[in-house]
């Protein structure tokens, strides 16, 4: 803490606090985020802000920071490393010069995530992975890119897609838009522990959550949100998709 000079607080998150700093050294502005290992008496706060609906991101703006989420999250993957906790309060982002960060890497490993605070806040499960709220403990990489998928569809909407206050719940919204899983598409789903008897929903059309965002990137989106998480497209190959090809990708 001694190399940083800390300029103010800029957000409080469910782990912490985050302070803008200066590197007393070079200058650099950097975010420092103190972790709390504990809960204190006050309990987590519930960082997303909801009901908030501002002005659309520019498709440019939504590309990039996609490609920059794609490349640290295949970037991690490919050191074995899953985040298991992406949302849009843990990414970082320099505005002016448009980069995108990931924060708070590793918690998921490092703690276990409660399901509800002391406050009777809900720890948010909006870009949980199915599998992980079916109870599955065998997952992998998959988990990470659904929570991209959800981000993604967010940033375009302006809104989350899929909003549940429960992990039943969650699955209910995920299933309305997806249709119900099955044994065809998802081999094994129904020997998950938590897996029980739901209403059969068929699937929407994916478009229509998304109407501003053109084939190419439903299309991008439809690979990230495949309910069988072998099927999910990899952070590395969604890096080639053609969604990406109008962007300059030397810059990052």
């Amino acid at each position: 803490m001694e190399k940083y000079e800390k300029l103010e607080k800029v957000g409080e998150g469910t782990y912490g606090k985050v302070y803008k700093a200066k590197d007393k050294v070079t200058g650099q502005v950097v975010a420092l985020k103190k972790t709390r290992l504990e809960m204190d008496e006050e309990g987590f706060i519930d960082s997303h802000r909801k009901g908030q609906n501002p002005r659309p991101l520019p498709p440019s703006q939504i590309q990039s920071f996609l490609f920059q989420l794609c490349m640290g999250v295949a970037h991690c993957h490919s050191h074995g490393v899953l985040h298991r906790d992406l949302k849009p309060q843990n990414l970082l982002l320099d505005q002016k010069n448009g980069i995108l960060k990931i924060a708070d890497l590793g918690l998921g490993r490092a703690f276990t995530v409660p399901l509800k605070s002391y406050t009777h806040e809900i720890v948010t499960l909006w870009y949980r992975a199915p599998e992980v709220l079916l109870g599955s403990t065998h997952y992998s990489t998959g988990v990470d890119m659904w929570s991209v998928g959800c981000i993604f569809a967010e940033m375009v909407r302006r809104q989350a897609l899929f909003a549940g206050d429960s992990e039943f719940q969650q699955l209910l919204h995920i299933f309305k838009v997806l249709g119900t899983p099955t044994e065809e598409q998802w081999p094994g789903v129904t020997s998950l522990r938590d897996w029980h008897v739901y209403p059969r929903w068929e699937p929407q059309n994916l478009a229509g959550t998304v109407p501003t965002l053109g084939p190419e990137g439903v299309d991008l989106l439809s690979k990230m949100l495949k309910y069988n998480p072998a099927d999910r497209i990899s952070a590395k190959a969604a890096l080639d998709h053609p969604y990406f090809d109008g962007l300059d990708k030397c810059q990052f």
